[in-house]
């Protein structure tokens, strides 16, 4: 009997890309909308992404099984 293959969640693959040490790179929240109350100093270190906390690795490693 034939493995069952896994389904890539697919909103996760949009938002999320996997390093070539493994670890989960995403971009960080509150840069959409309502910017003008917001410092420049902090819309500036919102440009750059982030990694996923090691707590959320796992469960986005399920979501994303052969990135």
């Amino acid at each position: 009997m034939a493995k069952l293959k896994l389904k890539t969640h697919k909103a996760s693959k949009k938002r999320f890309k996997v390093t070539g040490n493994g670890k989960i790179k995403r971009t960080c929240a509150y840069k959409n909308h309502i910017l003008t109350k917001k410092t420049t100093k902090r819309k500036r270190k919102l440009r750059k992404g982030d990694y996923v906390s090691e707590a959320n690795e796992g469960t986005l490693k399920k979501l994303l099984p052969y990135a």
